[in-house]
């Protein structure tokens, strides 16, 4: 079996975390036939996900995201290329969250 472990510090809080976490299940999901359960906890929550040879959770705290997962003697083949592709997906997820909101045009007054 191999093993993929991925730590990502962030400074999102738990909220913001738990959003990145959502979006990053939903896409598991979609793009890797994943199957996914969200656990949400007081200080930590959890993603678990599994498909036919592999397996693992997501947790999901207020500075870091934390991977671990297991795959498969056929899937543990492809463990360099999967492992890449899952940071990809998450960096690409937190990147977008560090953008900062656009901004409305000034000198404009309510009345």
């Amino acid at each position: 079996m191999a093993n993929i472990h991925i730590r990502r510090n962030h400074h999102l809080g738990i909220s913001g975390a738990r959003k990145v976490a959502w979006q990053w299940a939903e896409q598991a999901e979609a793009e890797f036939d994943m199957q996914c359960a969200y656990e949400e906890g007081v200080d930590c929550d959890e993603v678990h996900f599994s498909r036919t040879g592999a397996k693992g959770t997501l947790r999901v705290t207020a500075d870091h995201f934390e991977l671990d997962a297991q795959l498969g003697f056929l899937l543990g083949a492809f463990k360099d290329r999967i492992e890449s592709e899952i940071v990809k997906n998450l960096d690409e997820l937190l990147a977008a969250k560090k953008k900062p909101a656009a901004k409305t045009a000034t000198g404009s007054k309510k009345k």
